[in-house]
């Protein structure tokens, strides 16, 4: 018999795996920065990076945490030998942190959208109020903090019940469910008048509207979607059993994130060109555009609120592994688990207040030209990311010994054998230049 702290299987893990890789990364965030910098052309950038530098970083994760064992910060410190390298480890929880603190916060405005789209108050409205309603629903500090609250509950219900019976078995419904709506919406927005516009948008590179800042938020996007860079994988493959196929694992998670990215960009482009839409809207693509969309089609009410719950769905199983990592490296496997996760999820409540109110309340403040919110989400992936993947990637490729990695590659698994020394010189060379010429880029531009 497993224990509930064990994946039941191979299948669970990847499910868990990919619910924590395509959240509001694939949702949220892919739609409107691809908007923002030129549609195919970002989509390109994005993929080129998720398998050069994010899936190598992903299965440099998945090796540490399954050979290790341990949480993510005894891991480094286990496979070393050196405690310094647990440093590595907190960087991960610190950011994982920081980013459910807001990330909490987008979360609460999904519950706040899913219930008035359920409730048909969001339809038959005109244009205008859509961006105007947005604006009062996240300026709203009882609103913003209520269904911030409702959703690390959420969050800390499942998590509280361990990684089998808790994150396994909600990853087990959630994930099948959010892939048969998405593609749903994905054939009506494609059955649009004018929807070939969009997708031309979305397909067609056009290089000359990429900036140096679109390739940067396209690396950053790389290590969000698939939620490597803080040690998030590390923890949960370390729940893996020993002799699973990491290799094909990372296959399927890297797979299914690319695919839900590209079928987000089939629901939502083709439907916004259709009714003359602007793809550039920003972080309130979702919020304020999408309502108007499908305000114009027939039962679109209907689609809307599905669409709102894959969000959901897939915001939710995301939060599951940033509060896990933290969880998991405060209990040691010993701790009251129940106990920890609401307590660290209201410490998340509370870091995540300011974040809340910096549409409200707190809009006037500012952090080096940033609101609160837009200041922690370029912290932590824009820059406890990378850092976090420029560390870890040294870690594994300098610190761990190539007979130890390749036996984790190759274990189980049919293609590791070939694999193997591609990523090897990927993770040893061409991950860590790629991470520190951007982040350098990063930097000199802010």
């Amino acid at each position: 018999m497993k224990s509930n702290d064990q994946w039941s299987s191979k299948f669970g893990f990847v499910l868990a795996s990919a619910g924590s890789a395509i959240g509001l990364g694939a949702l949220w965030k892919f739609p409107y920065m691809a908007g923002t910098n030129g549609g195919g052309a970002f989509f390109l950038v994005f993929l080129l990076f998720t398998f050069a530098v994010g899936a190598p970083m992903l299965l440099a994760e998945f090796v540490v945490g399954r050979h290790s064992q341990q949480n993510a910060v005894s891991s480094y410190e286990s496979i070393s030998g050196n405690p310094k390298w647990k440093w590595l480890g907190y960087l991960g929880v610190t950011a994982s942190f920081i980013i459910l603190s807001f990330y909490s916060v987008i979360g609460g405005w999904v519950i706040t959208y899913l219930l008035r789209s359920f409730s048909g108050s969001l339809t038959g409205l005109p244009n205008s109020r859509y961006e105007q309603l947005f604006g009062e629903i996240i300026g709203s500090p009882s609103t913003s903090l209520i269904t911030q609250a409702a959703f690390l509950a959420i969050t800390i219900a499942i998590v509280q019940f361990g990684v089998q019976k808790g994150i396994e078995t909600a990853s087990r419904y959630m994930m099948p469910a959010l892939f048969v709506l998405f593609l749903v919406l994905v054939a009506r927005s494609l059955s649009l008048d004018g929807a070939m516009e969009g997708v031309a948008f979305f397909l067609q590179p056009d290089l000359t509207k990429l900036t140096a800042e679109g390739v940067l938020d396209a690396l950053g996007q790389s290590f969000f979607a698939l939620s490597v860079g803080i040690s998030l994988m590390v923890t949960y493959s370390s729940y893996l059993d020993k002799n699973a196929d990491l290799t094909g694992s990372v296959i399927s998670v890297v797979s299914l994130n690319v695919f839900i990215s590209f079928l987000a960009g089939l629901a939502i482009f083709p439907a916004v060109f259709a009714f003359g839409f602007e793809p550039s809207g920003g972080a309130g693509l979702i919020f304020t555009v999408l309502p108007a969309v499908f305000n114009k089609m027939a039962f679109g009410g209907l689609f809307f609120t599905i669409f709102m719950a894959l969000l959901l769905f897939a915001t939710l199983t995301s939060a599951f592994s940033l509060l896990e990592i933290i969880v998991s490296t405060v209990t040691r496997g010993k701790g009251n688990r129940k106990k920890v996760s609401w307590i660290a999820g209201f410490l998340v409540f509370l870091l995540g207040i300011p974040s809340a109110l910096s549409f409200g309340v707190l809009a006037d403040v500012s952090i080096f030209g940033r609101s609160i919110f837009d200041a922690m989400d370029f912290l932590a992936s824009n820059l406890l990311m990378p850092v976090g993947a420029l560390l870890i990637s040294i870690f594994v490729s300098r610190t761990m010994k190539r007979e130890i990695l390749s036996s984790e590659v190759m274990m189980s698994s049919k293609i590791g054998r070939v694999i193997f020394p591609i990523w090897y010189g990927l993770i040893r060379y061409i991950v860590p230049a790629a991470i520190l010429i951007v982040l350098i880029t990063s930097l000199l531009a802010y």
